[in-house]
């Protein structure tokens, strides 16, 4: 069906037992990729049970370690986000204390154009509208989403044609998610009638961005402190942020990317503080060390900004040594 480029021995599956992660735990089997897996259960729907019950069966049958967690979470408007944040908090203490390289996650097209609706909806520049990436590096591993150049319908297909048991979970069916207004109403009939042009059109967006020579990446980085040039274009610099935060396990929303802006130097969710001067972009870990009379003049002289001063003193980082 794909060859995937998983060239690494230490894999960790983010499985739910649906159609998506099923599929990629049989297709990873067939290649002979290493990997075990993690499954959490936040005990909304009953089914949810049987779910964890087969992810163990699987474990147990094919030899991987399933690690599992278990939470009570009330289904709230907020309920994604929540569930969101647990799954991958979850997933970075894991990855962490066993040293993991790779998340696998099952990410499909049928994913990819939805979050490409949702902001276009919402009015986004060409860097958001691309979304989901098929590598994502954060601090000590790396997202790794082999399916999107799949969708749903084809790997439903492959597991009928092979016999490979899936759950369907109805919350995907329940509007007052907007995600699945979109892909109730949109994306299934598009990726349906439309699906090679659209995976065309994704990979031609991606070779746009390419070409305009938007470099992401920071001009200077120690410990935990990330500083960016300042691409002098809104959009831009809030990808460069949204990227750097969600390394960091921080997804923005609208309203924290609109004040990031406005404010230009803010912290976000009481743990990062950014700010955005007229050259740079900096990012760094809250912090509230008291700094001695000295340090706070030489970073006033240095124009350093102030929500980022204490954290260079903990980190005994020279402020001189952040001009290029």
């Amino acid at each position: 069906m794909i060859k995937f480029n998983i060239n690494t021995t230490k894999n960790l599956l983010a499985f739910s037992g649906g159609i998506d992660s099923s599929a990629l735990f049989f297709l990873l089997l067939e290649q002979n990729i290493p990997f075990d897996i993690a499954i959490v259960n936040y005990n909304i729907r009953e089914q949810s049970k049987d779910e964890v019950t087969y992810a163990k069966e699987l474990a147990e049958k094919y030899t991987k370690k399933c690690f599992f967690k278990e939470v009570v979470l009330k289904n709230t408007s907020n309920f994604e986000k929540e569930a969101r944040d647990i799954r991958y908090t979850f997933f970075d203490e894991i990855i962490k204390e066993y040293n993991y390289d790779t998340l696998l996650t099952a990410h499909q097209l049928n994913d990819k154009l939805e979050w490409f609706m949702m902001q276009l909806s919402k009015g986004a520049g060409l860097v958001e509208l691309i979304g989901l990436e098929e590598k994502t590096k954060k601090d000590n591993y790396t997202i790794y989403r082999p399916l999107l150049e799949l969708s749903k319908e084809e790997l439903l297909i492959f597991l009928e044609e092979n016999n490979h048991k899936y759950f369907i979970d109805d919350s995907n069916y329940d509007e007052k998610y907007k995600r699945n207004y979109f892909r109730k109403n949109f994306v299934n009939e598009l990726i349906k009638e439309y699906k090679t042009g659209i995976k065309n059109s994704f990979t031609y967006l991606k070779n746009d961005i390419q070409s305009l020579n938007i470099n992401f990446k920071p001009i200077y980085e120690k410990e935990s402190l990330e500083i960016f040039e300042n691409k002098k274009d809104d959009n831009l610099n809030i990808k460069i942020i949204d990227k750097s935060l969600k390394k960091r396990g921080i997804l923005l929303s609208s309203a924290q990317r609109d004040e990031i802006i406005k404010q230009k130097e803010i912290t976000i969710s009481d743990k990062i503080n950014i700010c955005i001067s007229t050259e740079y972009i900096y990012i760094c870990p809250k912090t509230k060390n008291t700094m001695d009379k000295k340090f706070k003049e030489v970073c006033r002289v240095l124009k350093i900004p102030k929500n980022i001063r204490a954290y260079l003193f903990e980190k005994s980082i020279e402020p001189k040594d952040l001009f290029f």
